[in-house]
């Protein structure tokens, strides 16, 4: 038993979930200080059977990046809701019902980890990125919380650099 707790490296330190940064093309005036939390990427990978005889063998099918769900504080300046309907505009603009095109509207977004001194240590591409779905919260005169944006991000695919 003490062999086994021995195996663990001794200055070992582990990922935070804290310590993170989500960069957005500086175009879309969307600070990184906005980002209150996020989701990391995941992938999900189909399995294709092989029938033969009274069995079945599998391979990996087609695969498919999920979605990435933020959520973002709003301040009274810079409006987080502004910006991000800015970038909403690009999709799609609800006061002439136009549609935007997918090399205006689609964005490379970096998500960074970082160690306890601040350097990156994990490096995500999240690549071709558009906006399926914003909330812009709800309200109450009960409350004194802070007004918070939802988003739902949906990459092409994703790149783990480092």
């Amino acid at each position: 038993m003490a062999d086994l707790l021995m195996k663990m490296p001794i200055p070992y330190e582990p990922k935070r979930k804290n310590r993170f940064i989500l960069r957005f093309p500086s175009e879309l005036g969307i600070n990184e200080w906005f980002v209150e939390s996020s989701n990391r990427p995941k992938i999900t990978i189909n399995s294709t059977p092989i029938p033969f005889l009274n069995t079945e063998k599998y391979v990996a099918g087609k695969y498919t990046w999920g979605t990435i769900n933020v959520t973002f504080r709003d301040p009274i300046g810079p409006s987080a809701a502004q910006a991000l309907m800015e970038w909403v505009r690009l999709h799609a603009e609800s006061v002439t019902g136009r549609m935007g095109y997918a090399a205006g509207y689609k964005k490379t977004i970096e998500l960074d980890m970082l160690d306890p001194t601040g350097v990156v240590i994990e490096k995500w591409q999240l690549v071709d990125t558009f906006l399926t779905d914003v909330d812009f919260g709800t309200l109450g005169y009960g409350e004194d919380g802070l007004a918070t944006i939802t988003a739902t991000l949906r990459p092409d695919y994703c790149v783990l650099l480092y």
